[in-house]
């Protein structure tokens, strides 16, 4: 992921979904698949997410709509998957949503 600015779209958020040792996990029978966000002012945002290939690497992906990337700050994100038998969440991890000059 490049890194994003505050107005952009068309970016594109990967989550590699893991076990405990760092290897990817099987999602391919997911029904669910969610990016989690935290903007900078603590107001959370949910997106549907869907598969980078067909979920056997464990990536979902999303990518970013106009509109959305509207504050500066850092942000969280997290993944989580469900399906009948399982439900996983990934890591959660955070990014810096960049200004622009204009």
């Amino acid at each position: 992921m490049s890194t994003p600015h505050v107005d952009d779209f068309g970016t594109t958020f990967q989550i590699t979904l893991t076990d405990s040792d760092g290897v990817a996990v099987d999602i391919s029978s997911a029904t669910t698949k969610q990016i989690l966000f935290e903007k900078p002012d603590g107001t959370p945002l949910t997106k549907t997410a869907g598969f980078a290939t067909d979920g056997t690497d464990g990536i979902i992906q999303w990518v970013a709509t106009a509109g959305v990337l509207g504050l500066f700050g850092l942000w969280k994100i997290q993944g989580r998957v469900s399906a009948v038998s399982f439900q996983y969440s990934s890591e959660k991890g955070d990014f810096r949503l960049g200004t622009n000059l204009l």
